[in-house]
């Protein structure tokens, strides 16, 4: 049994504790400092801090680990520290602290999508698989060389919010088979490949707005790959439109609608009816507004929407707010 250090903060890191937590001794965790939430502003626990309460484990929380928790940390002896969407750089200091090391749960097959958002971009990319890495932390991001890895499919209507839930599952079952590994003493880890490595980077307010210049299947991967949070977006007459869901349509498949688009440009309305529902034109291909959630209102059906208020055929739906 592991006298293991815990740097989490997540839902996503929630079952990577508490399998760690089942099988060896957690002595600590490290988690984000609270932030005020809601109307009142109240600072409200890390999904990781609540668990850790939960289990009467000691929690610590630090703006920077590496400069004000070295010398708290490094009297509990721990043998290891494990890391799972902490969201902090650890300096050399932390990296060397136990006799182990820092070793990361990744939510991707590295070198592949290093970086803050590997779930999500992986499916805006249109992957059809992912995984777990975990790797020994050093000085970089996420360039550490592998213990272990295990693959996971990417399905076809799978979401950020699903896949994140398979995949912190997943990652709870490699960390265990690691610590195992890493308790035996026969293990060999692996240098990542740096030239095939690609970078995830952090999801930013313009990556939520559709650009309906691109193919509408991309456009369905952007949209699943943003959902559940931080949502795709479009502004229609000044007004921010939450996407959940769009669907691909090819020209061809189009044509079952008596409607011609020789003269629509990208991002225009081409069919907006509450039986056929709300279409966009792309390049070269149709998106399919199914699911969206209008300011001020409920998630619910294009058809839906279109069955009380109206959207135009010819209107543009932007990316940037151009309402006067």
């Amino acid at each position: 049994m592991l006298k293991v250090i815990f740097l989490g903060t997540p839902k996503f890191a929630v079952p990577v504790l508490d399998r760690i937590a089942k099988e060896h001794n957690v002595v600590a965790v490290v988690t984000q400092p609270d932030k005020p939430r809601g109307r009142n502003m109240r600072p409200t626990f890390s999904p990781v801090k609540e668990l850790a309460l939960k289990l009467n484990i000691p929690v610590f929380q630090y703006k920077s680990i590496s400069k004000e928790g070295y010398d708290e940390l490094k009297s509990l002896n721990a043998d290891i520290i494990v890391t799972c969407a902490f969201g902090q750089i650890l300096r050399q200091n932390i990296l060397e602290m136990t006799p182990y090391g820092v070793y990361n749960v990744h939510g991707s097959i590295l070198p592949k999508y290093r970086g803050a958002a590997p779930i999500q971009r992986a499916i805006m990319e249109g992957e059809t698989k992912t995984g777990i890495t975990i790797l020994k932390s050093e000085i970089g991001i996420d360039d550490g060389d592998i213990l272990l890895t295990k693959e996971c499919d990417i399905l076809p209507n799978d979401t950020a919010g699903t896949l994140f839930d398979k995949l912190s599952v997943l990652g709870a079952d490699c960390i265990s088979e690691a610590l195992r590994i890493l308790e035996s003493g026969k293990y060999t880890l692996i240098k990542q490949n740096h030239e095939l490595s690609t970078y995830a980077k952090m999801i930013k307010e313009d990556d939520e707005y559709i650009d309906f210049c691109l193919d509408a299947n991309q456009i369905r991967n952007i949209v699943r790959g943003l959902n559940p949070s931080p949502l795709a977006k479009f502004i229609y007459n000044g007004n921010v439109f939450k996407v959940f869901e769009t669907k691909a349509w090819s020209l061809e498949e189009f044509a079952k609608y008596p409607v011609s688009i020789e003269n629509f440009e990208c991002g225009q309305v081409v069919l907006a009816t509450p039986k056929a529902g709300l279409f966009v034109k792309s390049n070269n291909s149709i998106c399919e507004i199914v699911v969206m959630q209008p300011a001020n209102s409920k998630p619910m059906t294009a058809k839906a929407y279109l069955n009380g208020r109206k959207i135009n055929v010819g209107d543009t739906l932007q990316r940037e707010d151009t309402h006067e």
